[in-house]
């Protein structure tokens, strides 16, 4: 049994020097000058994870973001990214009115402007005074109902299609105090005609379609609860 006893030994010891020869081939020998493990929660370099992920420090710390990466957040404007269909001279008023209305988004906006044109331009048509009084100042709904009673004692009725609006965009922006006040510029394709009592056409054209650009200004206190604009001013555009 000695003998069978130490063959096994010799076997043992054999085999624990080729485990030992191949893991030292893998791992290689440590000399003092590997590079550390990295920590995610180091200083060092004045780099944390989030800039090893984004981009390399110059010399003086400052982030270089890495080819396809975005400029950090922190560059950006209150409106970065949410300037459409809004003419250059309107960009800085709508700065400051976001800046005091946190929760102004020019496109939130202009969705419900469209909303209110079309509602607007159909209640004229209709004389729907209930529809119209919300939307409109005081003035300019005083110019509508005007308009209308004058229709209405001539005994004429309108006829009107809005065919559809082919583009809005915010061509003024002012902040006035708490008063914001957007202009914007409708481009629409309408057709209207008049008809009086007797069902004769005395203005307009019902198979004809206009192209129409109307310039409406919007207005509305920050300060205030209520979310809705008013209409304070209409032209026309050229």
């Amino acid at each position: 049994m000695g003998n069978g006893f130490d063959l096994l030994n010799l076997i043992l010891l054999i085999a624990a020097v080729v485990v030992f020869w191949r893991l030292r081939s893998v791992l290689g020998q440590r000399t003092g000058h590997e590079r550390r493990p990295y920590d995610p929660y180091s200083a060092s370099n004045g780099r944390g994870p989030q800039e090893e992920a984004d981009g390399k420090a110059d010399s003086d710390g400052k982030v270089i973001p890495m080819p396809g990466r975005a400029v950090p957040p922190a560059q950006e404007g209150p409106l970065s990214g949410r300037l459409q269909h809004v003419e250059p001279g309107a960009q800085q008023g709508l700065t400051e009115i976001a800046l005091t209305d946190r929760m102004f988004d020019p496109e939130a906006f202009l969705e419900g402007a469209r909303a209110a044109y079309e509602m607007i331009v159909t209640g004229y048509a209709e004389g729907d005074r209930e529809t119209l009084r919300p939307l409109l100042s005081d003035g300019v709904y005083a110019s509508f109902e005007g308009a209308i009673s004058a229709r209405e004692e001539k005994k004429l009725k309108v006829e009107f299609a809005l065919i559809g609006l082919k583009s809005a965009d915010i061509k003024t922006a002012k902040l006035a105090d708490t008063k914001a006040r957007i202009g914007v510029k409708f481009v629409s394709e309408q057709s209207s005609v008049t008809k009086n009592e007797d069902g004769i056409v005395v203005e307009g054209d019902p198979v004809t379609v206009h192209t129409v650009t109307d310039i409406w200004t919007f207005e509305r206190d920050t300060r205030s609860r209520d979310p809705n604009w008013q209409v304070v001013a209409t032209e026309a555009g050229a």
